[in-house]
């Protein structure tokens, strides 16, 4: 065969993307400053002034967290990978983990513990509700061997918030580490690791830290690293064993080579970490609870209800219930083709039902709110959906005037 006969078949130039507002379950709108970092210099991944730059991350980090833990860094890979570093590094054969299921990501972490050879002990709650204290605390008075609880702090797909300081409080009581998953809550919800006694935790990029999918943010404290330095058996990984990260993320000197880190990629995280510090932790988890209100109040007006509470919901993850008689399908490929806007679809047995809107990151701003709003409401009035027209963005900025911008938080 020739050479060209392995060309595609039809001619394929460079890929140019559409600018979209991305307003879904994740990935959240780049920032400029990111992106541009994205685009600077690549340096080998053990230059001494790319070591320099992964400890400043290292410190971001420790920030948004709110944690002392010297290992706190970034996993090359999405946050799923992060979930299993966790549960990799922690779960030896035998080992009884309780996790908490109340969405889509409960049964992953199940799935993590089994294939690593643990024993998983489900506590299950509704889907739209947050994880019930009270059924963790009896599951481990019935379990008094089990070794960790593992829990989603926000999740993604009913936008339902836990109570981490609780369920972390009961975890130390019974002696268990914890595992929390917090992808769409760090940078744009409470956090704090050490205040609350988290063992690991994981993130990832995409979300309220407003930097391209590809990276998960980590922490684990004194007692995972010991735990994982003082194994009898391998990690059941090698990529993602603590023992091998701890040579190349552990210090500023002397790193020896483990993988080669995404040093282009790692820019964007710490150019959106200083961010982030630059905006302040607290005013960026009031500014996504700002912008969650006046949407609220604009989705009001056009007759459209919360699937979760109020009182756990997540603000940058809103899960609402469609319209009754309407192609839900229809709407989202409308906003999406005419407005080049993306909302977020249902999963599980929300498929139809919910629709869910992100105000993550840098998508999280007042225009974007407006847009949102007006386009919704202009998509719905087209397809015989019964509005008032102007009424949506009008709620929006009568909420804004009402709260105005926080200069502090308290939460």
């Amino acid at each position: 065969m020739a050479i060209n006969d392995f060309r595609p078949t039809k001619e394929v130039t460079t890929f140019y993307p559409p600018q979209r507002v991305l307003m879904g379950p994740g990935p959240s709108d780049t920032h400029p400053r990111v992106l541009a970092a994205m685009a600077r210099p690549t340096l080998g991944h053990l230059d001494p002034v790319f070591s320099n730059m992964m400890e400043e991350l290292k410190g971001l980090l420790r920030y948004s967290f709110q944690t002392k833990n010297m290992m706190t860094f970034s996993v090359s890979g999405p946050g799923s990978v992060g979930m299993e570093m966790c549960f990799v590094n922690m779960i030896v054969p035998g080992d009884k983990v309780v996790v908490c299921s109340n969405g889509v990501f409960g049964p992953r972490m199940v799935e993590n513990v089994e294939r690593h050879g643990g024993i998983a002990v489900v506590v299950n709650d509704d889907w739209g509700k947050q994880v019930d204290p009270q059924k963790v605390e009896d599951t481990l008075k019935q379990n008094p061997d089990a070794k960790i609880l593992a829990f989603v702090h926000a999740e993604t797909s009913t936008g339902a918030l836990s109570d981490a300081k609780t369920l972390c409080e009961i975890a130390r009581r019974h002696d268990c580490m914890t595992i929390v998953d917090t992808v769409t809550s760090l940078g744009g919800s409470p956090i704090y690791v050490d205040e609350w006694g988290i063992d690991a935790i994981y993130s990832g990029s995409q979300k309220c830290l407003s930097c391209p999918p590809g990276l998960s943010p980590v922490s684990f404290s004194e007692r995972v690293t010991d735990l994982v330095k003082n194994r009898q058996e391998k990690v059941h990984s090698w990529f993602m064993d603590l023992n091998q990260l701890l040579s190349y993320w552990g210090g500023s000197s002397a790193r020896t080579y483990h993988h080669t880190a995404p040093t282009n990629a790692l820019y964007a995280l710490h150019e959106s970490l200083v961010m982030l510090a630059e905006e302040g932790l607290e005013q960026s988890w009031a500014r996504h609870e700002r912008n969650y209100q006046a949407l609220k109040a604009g989705f009001a007006t056009m007759g459209i209800n919360y699937l979760v509470d109020a009182e756990y919901r997540l603000p940058q993850l809103n899960s609402v219930f469609i319209p009754e008689g309407i192609d839900e399908k229809e709407v989202r490929r409308k906003l999406l083709n005419e407005y080049s806007l993306e909302i977020g679809a249902g999963l599980g047995a929300f498929a139809g039902k919910v629709w869910r809107f992100g105000l993550m990151g840098t998508s999280s701003r007042v225009e974007n709110v407006l847009f949102c709003l007006t386009s919704l409401e202009t998509v719905l009035s087209e397809i015989g959906v019964k509005v008032e027209r102007g009424a949506a963005a009008a709620a929006a900025h009568q909420n804004y005037a009402a709260n105005p911008v926080p200069t502090s938080f308290s939460g």
